[in-house]
């Protein structure tokens, strides 16, 4: 338990100190496939960037997305 503990604080401090998340981030903490993860992004919900083929989430639109949506 208190290794379990140890590595989920570890993940969370990674996730505040990244400016960017990954779209499979954002499905994992929200708790969505990555298909829809990205149907979100599309909706423009949050501001992303693409990066060759790669899609990233700023963190502070994501974030501020998430607390309007509560």
């Amino acid at each position: 338990m208190a290794a379990e503990n140890y590595q989920n604080t570890n993940v969370c401090q990674v996730y505040q100190e990244k400016r960017t998340y990954s779209v499979q981030e954002v499905a994992d903490m929200l708790q969505i496939s990555k298909s829809r993860a990205y149907a979100l992004c599309k909706q423009a919900q949050f501001k992303t960037v693409k990066i060759g083929k790669y899609v990233r989430i700023s963190k502070t639109s994501f974030d501020n997305w998430l607390d309007s949506a509560e």
